[in-house]
């Protein structure tokens, strides 16, 4: 099974907006601002906890806390424009 190229570098953004590098290139900015305020996203109400982003040591996850993770393929996929089947069978 093809693996997905690793998250190295995510950095907080103005507008609840991430800046994500992985190890093939492909960088670019994500949005979360529809995310801010819904269920543990609360934590973002505050900007300052949105700045405290980070890549999670043992999953690799975009992290905020051991509550608020999320997948980093998942963002690749949407930087790439392609679906898990399309990134999968090329």
């Amino acid at each position: 099974m093809k693996t997905f190229p690793t998250l190295t570098e995510v950095i907080p953004l103005a507008g609840y907006r991430l800046l994500v590098k992985y190890t093939d290139g492909v960088n670019g900015e994500v949005d979360l601002s529809t995310l801010k305020g819904k269920g543990v996203f609360s934590f973002w109400n505050d900007e300052n906890n949105f700045k405290k982003v980070h890549i999670d040591a043992t999953t690799g996850a975009i992290a905020w806390n051991e509550s608020i993770d999320i997948c980093p393929d998942a963002v690749y996929l949407q930087l790439t424009n392609k679906s898990f089947y399309d990134y999968a069978s090329h």
